[in-house]
């Protein structure tokens, strides 16, 4: 009888569990940075490794940090609405390339262009970590001073860019 009795107390445990699991929403997981300054980064540019960008690139105007790589659809999905955002000057973005092959991400901007003033290359994902980053894209908005104002997991489409960008920036404008 008792050898029953152990995993059926297991399974009535672990059932209100996985089932809190099944209805949480990982776009609605925080950030550590909200509101604090952006993590300190150094890291060599996807382009030419004897240059960098880092956080002191982020200073002296708003602007957004997206985190990228080539083996993420979602990534390939916002790609041509950075673009535009990038045609229309709406605001500088940086990139974090984030545990990719700089081949493969060196010809993902080639062909379907490079929106980014610069994007830094974090094979090993540690700056992303850094980040709080749980999955590419995700999307950091960081005001003039360095700070985070704002997290976005997931892609930008202009749905989400009315809703939850543009009034931002229009604040941090004002």
């Amino acid at each position: 009888m008792n050898r029953y009795l152990l995993p059926l107390i297991a399974v009535v445990v672990l059932i209100p569990i996985f089932i809190l699991g099944l209805e949480s929403d990982p776009s609605q997981l925080p950030s550590q940075y909200i509101g604090k300054p952006a993590p300190d980064f150094d890291l060599p540019t996807l382009r030419d490794p004897e240059k960098r960008v880092s956080t002191a690139n982020l200073s002296g105007e708003v602007s957004l940090v997206n985190i990228w790589a080539t083996w993420c659809a979602g990534c390939r999905a916002e790609h041509d609405f950075l673009m535009q955002l990038n045609r229309d000057q709406v605001i500088p973005i940086y990139a974090i390339n984030w545990r990719d092959k700089r081949p493969d991400a060196k010809n993902w901007l080639a062909q379907l262009g490079d929106p980014y003033v610069a994007s830094g290359f974090d094979e090993d994902g540690r700056v992303g970590i850094d980040w709080g980053v749980y999955g590419a894209p995700e999307t950091f908005l960081v005001n003039a001073e360095g700070y985070v104002l704002f997290r976005y997991p997931g892609p930008l489409d202009s749905v989400v860019w009315d809703r939850e960008f543009a009034p931002r920036i229009a604040e941090l404008k004002k």
